[in-house]
């Protein structure tokens, strides 16, 4: 990565408000967004100035080892810094919202990796991929639940006050059961068999469209699970909370629509679920939710 030891190169695209840094983490790939720091508050996801844009591979440590997992993210938040015309100087926040990181223990390692990578004043945020899933649909707020459903599956919830829960998320081993999966539990091979259910299903299979069923009712399952958990529905079970739908199994097919079955199943428990497509990736909303902790930190400079 560029070397923050010049002082006199500054984020040339960014001015002097220097830059922020948000990295979606996941099993098939990596992507890091550069936000200029000293942007307003967007007021919708199209006013949001992204600087640039870069993408690296898989950066799950659980995948593909803990060397090549940090070697990604060091390069592709180099990629990231460079596009912008700016390098590690000009960075006042980073976000790394990465799969694999499921306990204190993941965070801390990555704190003590990414701090010898910048300059002291940098400030760092490190979370789970399933955090910045949901910050992208909810612009940045940290309050609701998000549900990923592509080449791995969880529920995530946070609520205002900070408190959080989860549901599924278990990885391949453990979370898709057979003696085919243990064989070779490697995540694409597993991943690889959703369209072919999907598309029987469509052609009628009534075995495919049992497994469809049975795993809508998981996935809903693991949302009510969380809801209940942190009671984001109200004490009546009945007030409004954003669901965020993240990944490719909740897309639609031509007759499956399986986020909307997955919200239909949720609603019977909690009429108040309110599903919400996020119009910004996932490294957007990681790059929002570092930008938001950096303008605290300045209004509390501010004051005193």
């Amino acid at each position: 990565m560029g070397g923050y030891e010049n002082g006199d190169s500054p984020a040339a695209a960014a001015g002097e408000g220097g830059v922020i840094l948000g990295v979606d983490g996941g099993t098939t790939n990596t992507v890091c967004v550069c936000l200029p720091a000293a942007m307003p508050p967007p007021d919708s996801p199209g006013a949001i100035p992204v600087l640039s844009r870069a993408v690296a591979g898989c950066s799950n440590r659980n995948s593909v080892g803990e060397s090549a997992a940090l070697e990604t993210l060091e390069q592709v938040m180099a990629q990231a810094l460079t596009m912008a015309n700016t390098d590690r100087s000009a960075v006042r926040a980073v976000c790394l919202a990465v799969s694999g990181v499921n306990h204190p223990s993941d965070q801390q390692k990555m704190l003590d990796w990414i701090r010898d990578l910048f300059p002291g004043h940098v400030k760092f945020y490190v979370e789970n991929d399933a955090v910045a899933a949901l910050a992208s649909g909810t612009m940045g707020k940290l309050h609701g639940c998000v549900l990923i459903a592509g080449t791995g599956s969880i529920a995530y919830g946070v609520t205002e006050d900070g408190k959080v829960a989860r549901a599924a998320g278990a990885g391949p081993v453990l979370g898709d059961w057979g003696r085919w999966t243990y064989a070779d539990p490697s995540w694409a091979r597993i991943a690889a068999l959703v369209p072919v259910v999907v598309s029987s299903a469509e052609d009628g299979d009534e075995v495919a469209n049992k497994i469809l069923h049975d795993s809508v009712q998981e996935l809903a399952d693991s949302v009510v699970a969380v809801v209940r958990r942190l009671t984001l529905c109200g004490e009546d079970g009945k007030d409004q909370f954003p669901l965020v739908l993240v990944g490719g199994v909740l897309e639609g097919n031509k007759k499956w629509n399986i986020s909307g079955e997955v919200v239909r199943c949720i609603s019977k428990v909690f009429p108040g679920v309110h599903p919400v497509r996020p119009e910004v990736e996932p490294a957007i909303g990681a790059a929002l939710l570092a930008w938001s902790h950096h303008r605290k930190g300045l209004k509390l400079e501010n004051r005193s």
